[in-house]
This record gives structure tokens, sequence and C-alpha cells, in this order.
């Protein structure tokens, strides 16, 4: 698109998805002046300056040496411009305005980038939402500081050009020196460096079950037991047993860490998330939102684990804003103009003591709370919050003779069975729930009606479902939990059918609120 105004894409994050911006720049007779219109922020009014001294130290007439009035328009105008990412296409608009820029064709091209006062490009947020942007809108090109490029070069259908600085494109743009594009990012999934592995916890091996559990079919599982017994170790090593990503999953967990700001590091996410709050955290923090919307610690943990240590510790509202998230998979922020959908499709695990203490019915020490002190501390935590652990244990204390025994050298072999058993029962499950819609990717996902589809059951599973139906003994949602969780130990099992003692075990886990 050439014309007498130039015209540039950007783009601008609204939550984690990217919006199309147009970059339109004006010069008009009277007296020197520089206007940025189109309801930006305060760092993209600030634009002004950066622009001016970046151009200046490039070798281009800045827009302080122009004796005219200089217009740049951000459109749509009733779409909010926050952050820094437009100084780049202000700057590339200008210099066409100015005609110190040969004109190209700027339609199938997007632009992106804060610049440094020495005309340098510094790094930014949401680039693989950007790219992803350009994919859906056609566009062939995507400019971008070299920080981000292996980020964006995730998306193939997009041609992902590196910039390091502006004299650096204004060569490219003019075909004076060519920005060779940034190869295609190889995806190779992996595990995270700082993660604890299953096979470091000593002993627990009921624990272990359950978490094998939780890991194959996405279950919510709340431990319970004695300070120091080994609940948040058990936590951390949840992420060591789950499937790899897809790069699929992968892109959805990096889109929602670039628009966060946390991808400088790590430029494609290719593990499973683990975050751990502390219970002081506020709801915004945790549920996401602010003046800015930002995904909260439950859409960082998206197709990870989030892990809740102290539960009862937490505020009450943090604890009841969980409860619509652990079901839809998702989290509503709602503003005036516009509410924003963040994904929240995480294993929640959770620990905490019977007791202010730590040793009610622990049996090694005396608990020395009193009985309105046990009862007040486990009512800080609601029937249906509870109802929503699919999988409830207790964690008792470990034997010391136990922790000096030396480590056995198939520890590491059965821990690796155990992945392989996982693994093959998620590959059962995306099988089972290809043609869903939504799609759903295990067997924590299911719905009431898609659980009454999905979990074939043989003539004594039946008996046992209508014996926990006349005892009244769960809740509706509980008794559709202990059916998707069956469905999960038959898969562990290798069972296209779930059997009466998958139900049995599935059942013992839900004891802890009759």
């Amino acid at each position: 698109m050439i014309s007498s105004v130039p015209k540039l894409f950007s783009a601008e994050l609204e939550g984690i998805d990217a919006d199309l911006i147009e970059v339109e720049a004006d010069l008009n007779v009277g007296l020197h002046s520089f206007n940025i219109v189109g309801l930006a922020d305060k760092a993209v009014s600030e634009a002004k300056e950066r622009v001016n001294s970046a151009l200046k130290n490039s070798g281009v007439k800045p827009p302080t040496r122009e004796n005219r009035k200089i217009t740049i328009n951000l459109a749509p105008a009733d779409t909010k411009k926050a952050g820094a990412r437009f100084d780049l296409p202000i700057a590339i608009a200008y210099m066409l305005a100015s005609n110190q820029l040969k004109t190209f064709a700027t339609d199938d091209k997007l632009f992106v980038g804060e610049l440094s006062l020495d005309g340098s490009l510094r790094t930014i947020s949401g680039a693989l939402n950007i790219a992803l942007l350009a994919r859906a809108r056609g566009i062939k090109q995507l400019f971008l500081p070299a920080q981000n490029a292996s980020e964006a070069a995730v998306i193939e259908e997009v041609e992902i050009i590196p910039v390091r600085s502006v004299k650096q494109l204004v060569d490219h743009l003019e075909g004076v020196l060519k920005i060779e594009p940034q190869p295609v990012t190889k995806f190779v999934p992996g595990y995270s460096q700082s993660q604890v592995a299953l096979r470091d916890v000593r002993g627990h091996v009921a624990a272990k079950r359950a978490l094998a559990i939780s890991a194959a079919g996405g279950h919510n599982i709340l431990m319970s037991g004695p300070p120091g017994t080994g609940k948040t170790m058990l936590a951390q090593a949840i992420p060591s047993i789950l499937p790899l990503p897809s790069l699929e999953e992968s892109i959805e967990i990096t889109k929602i860490y670039s628009a966060a700001g946390l991808t400088q590091r790590a430029s494609f996410i290719e593990w499973r998330p683990f975050r751990a709050p502390h219970h002081s955290a506020s709801l915004v923090s945790i549920l996401g939102g602010g003046a800015n919307p930002r995904p909260g610690e439950i859409s960082l943990s998206h197709r990870g684990v989030l892990f809740l240590d102290e539960l009862p510790e937490f505020h009450r509202d943090i604890l009841e804003g969980l409860r619509q998230p652990l079901e839809d998979g998702r989290v509503h922020i709602a503003r005036a103009k516009k509410t924003l959908v963040f994904p929240a499709r995480f294993i929640l695990a959770a620990a905490m003591n019977p007791c202010p203490c730590g040793h009610f019915e622990s049996g090694d020490k005396e608990c020395k709370c009193s009985a309105h002190e046990i009862l007040r501390y486990q009512k800080k935590l609601s029937g249906p919050l509870l109802d929503r652990f699919d999988i409830q244990i207790e964690v008792k204390k470990i034997p010391i003779e136990d922790l000096q025994k030396p480590r056995e050298k198939n520890e590491g072999d059965d821990e690796e069975k155990m992945k392989c058993q996982i693994e093959t029962a998620r590959r059962m499950q995306i099988f089972r729930f290809k043609d869903t819609f939504p799609r759903i990717h295990s067997n924590a996902e299911m719905s009431s009606r898609q659980t009454e589809k999905f979990v074939l059951s043989d003539s004594g599973a039946e008996e046992f479902l209508k014996m926990i139906l006349e005892k009244q003994v769960l809740s509706t949602r509980g008794y559709y939990r202990v059916l998707k969780v069956g469905r999960t130990i038959a898969d562990l099992a290798g069972s296209e059918c779930v059997k009466k003692e998958h139900l049995a075990e599935a059942f013992q886990y839900r004891l802890r609120e009759i």
C-alpha cells in the first residue's frame, strides 16, 4: 500500500491476544509539533523522545529538526495503546512521510519494537502472540527485535526478520544490505532443569501412585499430613512424570508467558510449567487482571501444575475464586468495555496440615491445638472447593530406617516405567477425545455427559456404583469425579472397560469428604 500518508501495520496486546494497529504519519505546514493520537498511554506518548534520539543517532534527520506539524495516528482510535512496541513503526512512518526512506509496499509487513536512544532495538513482550496475529491476517513478514526472533520463528508461515537497529532496517528496506530471515525454531520438548524428579522422593509408595493417577488424567490432588513429611517435594515432582507437551500446548504456554513478559530468558517454553505462589499473594496475582489485564498464576500454570502450599492460609476470596476456573479451564476478566478470557487448564496440587500445629493424629508428636482451633482451621476450606479435588490423600511420616536405606538401582527404572504408563494412558485419552468440541485432552476435562458416554463399565462396576448412590455418600459432582478417576485408573491398566477394582481405588481417594 503506497499513499501520500504512509500506513504501517503494528500490533497491540489485548490480554494474551494481539490486535492489528495501523500507524499513520502526516506532515503539515505550521509551527513544529509532534503529536501522537489514538488513545495512547504514557509509554506510547514518550515515544516522541525515543524516536527523535534514535533517528538522530542513526544518521537520519529527526522530527525536532522539522519545522512542520507532525501527527502520528494509531488506529483504531478507541483501542487503548500501551507499551513501547510502537516506537519502530512510528520511526519508519515518519521517515516515509518526510521522504527520508524509499516507499515500499506495507500491506504484507508488520513492525514492532522498542527503540533505545542510540537507535538499537530492545526486546518486547508478546512476540509469539504478534506472530500468530500476522499468520491469521495473512501478513508475510514480521519485523521485530532480534532478541525476540527465535520465539516468533516457531510460526513457520510468517517470515521473521530480526532487527538490531534502525540503521540496519533502513538498509534492508532500501535494498542496501538484506537482513537474513530468522530460521524456523525447532521444537524439542523436554523437562525444566530445576525440576525435582520423582525418584528423588524416598518412600511414599501410595502417594506416588496417587501422583501417577493425577498426572495420567490431569486430576487435582490434595495432600494432607504433618510438617516435613514430603508433601512439597511430591508436588514438585509431578511435572517430571507428566507427558512432554505437544507443539500446540507449548504455543499455548508460551503465548501466555510472552504476553506477561516472562520469556526473555527462555524464548520458547518447551516444558510444562510449575507455579507455586506464596499464600500471601493477592487475588489479582493469582487469578489475573489489573489496570492493564495480565495473566495470573492460574494462567501461568496452563497445561502444567499450580501448587498451593499451606492451602488453608490462602485468603478465602482466592480459594473461592479458584472454583469456577477449575471447572471451566479458563478465567474471565471483566472490564467496562471488554471481557478478556485467559486459559487456565492446570493440575491443582495442594498441601495442608491437619491442624494449625500440624500434628493432629500424627502419632509421633502431641497436638497442642484445641478442638475449636482444629475445626476452625479445617473449615477454611469450603465443601465446594474440596469437592473439586479428585484425589485426596494423607501423607504420613517416613520411618527413619526407610530414609537410611541405600537407594535401589531400579528406582530410576520404576519411574521410567511409570512415565511410560502415563504416556500410554494420555495417548488413549487423546484418541478417545479426538472428535470432541471444544477439544479436551484428558479425563479430568470431561463434562458429565461426556463422562456417561466415555466411561464404559462392566456389571461389577455397575453394582458398585449403585451401592454408592444408594448410601448417598458422595455429592453429584463427587460421583462423576469418581467415574473420571476410575476411567484414568483403567487407562493406566490398559483396560478399555472400567472395572469394580478401578472404581474402588478411585472411591478411596474421596474418603476425606465423607
